[in-house]
């Protein structure tokens, strides 16, 4: 059997405001931080994660726009961050056209998978999804081996996940590919209000191992950090936002290892 080269990871939830571009750039900081190479794509148009690993609009020259819809070299869209091993391919408000703009491309389903084909230098890459089932969303599946969703501590935490598991499905079964669900990470999580911890119990019993061990808490640091384009790692390197995510990092890649086996 080859080895596999990287391992490619849609975080995504077809909900606004779980941490979902929270969960993309700092777990992957936490993992290139152990010397894995590491790139984020960037595949919301609202470009969150740009500005969070610190990437000004102005500095956007080539954007994931460029690569789905033009057919620029990806190579070209990669930028380094100010962190070590971490690299991104930006977004901005263009990317929202490419529904539109690809509707009547025949080979619009896996754009970005032949974009990423040509990447031989990451091990992982982790694709920032928008907060819907478009497009965009169907090319990082189809260009994933699997897809980690963030879901928010709240009341209506597991609506829609039946939706997104049978997208994951249909990609699955439509383009022939292995991907699958790589597990459920609460955010936003906090431990003094009792419905958080009501809603930990109801995911935990209905998605058994699928979720993740760690829980992110809801903290105001990791809320500042993107506005100062650091992850919370940098921002705050001894908070409970960057020990959560730390930990999670290495979840991750324990669970990855074993999968491998």
């Amino acid at each position: 059997m080859p080895v596999k080269l990287k391992r490619v990871v849609s975080i995504a939830n077809q909900k606004g405001g779980v941490g979902k571009t929270t969960t993309a750039i700092n777990m992957a900081a936490a993992i290139a931080r152990k010397g894995h190479k590491v790139l984020v794509v960037d595949l919301d148009p609202q470009g969150n994660a740009s500005t969070g690993l610190g990437i000004s609009p102005d500095d956007r020259e080539f954007t994931a726009y460029d690569v789905l819809v033009d057919g620029v070299d990806i190579q070209k869209a990669i930028f380094e961050t100010n962190v070590k091993n971490l690299s991104i391919v930006t977004s901005n408000t263009d990317l929202s056209s490419a529904d539109a703009e690809l509707m009547n491309d025949k080979g619009r389903l896996i754009r970005l998978r032949n974009s990423l084909e040509g990447i031989r230098h990451f091990d992982y890459i982790f694709i920032d999804c928008p907060p819907s089932l478009n497009l965009l969303t169907i090319n990082a599946f189809a260009a994933s081996d699997s897809v980690l969703v963030p879901l928010q501590s709240e009341f209506y935490a597991l609506e829609g996940l039946s939706q997104l598991i049978l997208t994951v499905r249909e990609v699955r079964e439509a383009l022939g590919t292995e991907l699958f669900i790589d597990g459920v990470v609460l955010t936003m999580f906090d431990r003094r209000v009792k419905l958080a911890q009501q809603v930990e119990i109801d995911v935990r019993d209905n998605l058994k191992s699928l979720v993740y061990k760690t829980i992110i808490p809801r903290t105001v640091r990791l809320s500042e950090a993107p506005s100062y384009g650091e992850t919370i790692l940098e921002y705050d390197a001894l908070g409970r936002g960057a020990e959560a995510y730390i930990a999670l990092g290495d979840e991750f890649l324990k669970r990855d290892k074993k999968k491998q086996k």
